[in-house]
């Protein structure tokens, strides 16, 4: 790695506030809807720019100090000079693109780009005159053609989800650099611990903050990360459509943020050891996590990533009945979407995300019927390990 990813001090401290009213040491929640004035001078003192408070503000939806201070934590965090907080990682999403984006233009994604993501650049975008290019997961050699003129936005992610597909994210940078586009990743798989993508010449850092960054499964958020000037269109875009993030949110975000190192260095511990387990496990076809060297990406995310996040998908042999016994099986794992808390979820993609569609659409879209997706939390490694392999276990012998 080649820049300097954060620590434990830095998630407790980077980008907090050190001149807090009555000298709190926690952040309080500043909940109000609007702001007040003293007189029409001190109004137009504000209009005018010229207020000696220059974080001040006038009315909620444009901004709110406990936000701001949390913003600025996930900018220390990114090694970014700003930072945004919208109510959900879609809003974060679908809030920056709108704000790049007009008739005309084109947005180039990778097939395994978050599902919600892919509909919204595809469907949505497609009735208000943006064309789109998707492209086979990590071919940056059709990245490299298909950029041209009209090209606003190349998104992607890092890791994906679920099969944990790692790109080379500084070639894509490189690619990009040469053109007029803008690079997008979302990195919430990775978080600020495993990443610092900005230093790979990313232009925007974008989180589902409800996974790692709240890390409690209590709260929905989003962020958005990069240089001031990209981040002022965003805001202006935030203004007008609305996506504020709730300051209770925020405090709850900000409160998880503080021990990010410390629980993404357990889930990476703990995802390894469940992946090595799977791998050497009869029952188990294929495990899919980037730190191991089975992997297809292995070498990509050996350069770029500091661990392999808490996220490990696997193909139960069997199919869709066999894994379904295994997911039910388990006792410590919760049956339950998202990712990224203390507590160890697991589910089965093919009856929890995409329940809509049959064995071949599910093909079709690259999801095996017999694939499992385990989110660890922060329990004991060996505890986790054990609940799983007990599982599949009791599965064969039902």
């Amino acid at each position: 790695m080649k820049n300097a990813l954060p620590t434990s001090t830095d998630a407790v401290h980077a980008g907090e506030r050190v001149d807090r009213p009555h000298h709190t040491l926690a952040p309080s929640i500043a909940l109000t809807a609007t702001y007040t004035f003293d007189d029409s001078d001190d109004l137009e003192r504000f209009m005018r720019g010229e207020d000696p408070d220059p974080g001040r503000l006038d009315y909620g939806r444009y901004g709110n100090p406990t936000v701001r201070e949390v913003e600025a934590r996930i900018a220390a965090l990114d090694g970014t000079e700003d930072a945004l907080l919208f109510p959900s990682g879609m809003a974060a999403l679908t809030t920056t693109i709108l704000a790049f984006v007009k008739a005309g233009d084109d947005v180039v994604l990778f097939r395994d780009t978050y599902r919600r993501t892919r509909q919204f650049v595809v469907n949505m975008l497609s009735r208000l005159g943006v064309s789109h290019t998707l492209l086979e997961p990590g071919d940056l050699d059709g990245l490299a053609a298909a950029i041209g003129p009209k090209t606003r936005l190349v998104i992607t992610e890092m890791p994906t989800n679920p099969y944990l597909r790692c790109v080379d994210v500084e070639r894509l940078a490189e690619i990009c650099k040469k053109t007029r586009a803008k690079t997008l990743v979302d990195a919430t798989f990775a978080t600020p611990v495993n990443a610092m993508f900005s230093a790979m010449g990313i232009d925007l850092v974008v989180h589902s903050a409800t996974k790692y960054l709240g890390g409690h499964n209590d709260v929905l958020g989003g962020s958005l990360s990069g240089p001031s000037s990209l981040l002022s269109l965003v805001h202006e875009a935030r203004d007008v459509l609305g996506a504020v993030s709730d300051p209770h949110a925020a405090m709850l975000i900000g409160r998880g943020m503080k021990t990010l190192s410390l629980r993404v260095s357990r889930q990476n511990q703990t995802a390894l050891a469940v992946a090595r387990a799977l791998e050497a496990h009869p029952a188990v076809e294929r495990v899919y996590y980037p730190m191991l060297e089975s992997h297809p990406d292995h070498a990509i995310a050996k350069k770029h990533l500091a661990g392999g996040g808490g996220v490990v998908s696997f193909v139960v042999r069997g199919g869709k009945d066999s894994a379904r016994r295994v997911v039910d099986a388990c006792k410590l794992a919760r049956i339950a979407p998202s990712l990224g808390g203390v507590e160890t979820l697991i589910e089965q993609p093919a009856i929890m995300s995409y329940s809509e569609l049959g064995p071949e659409e599910l093909l079709a879209v690259g999801i095996a019927p017999g694939l499992v997706r385990l989110a660890v939390g922060i329990e004991e490694t060996e505890d986790v390990v054990a609940d799983l392999l007990e599982a599949m276990d009791a599965a064969a012998g039902a």
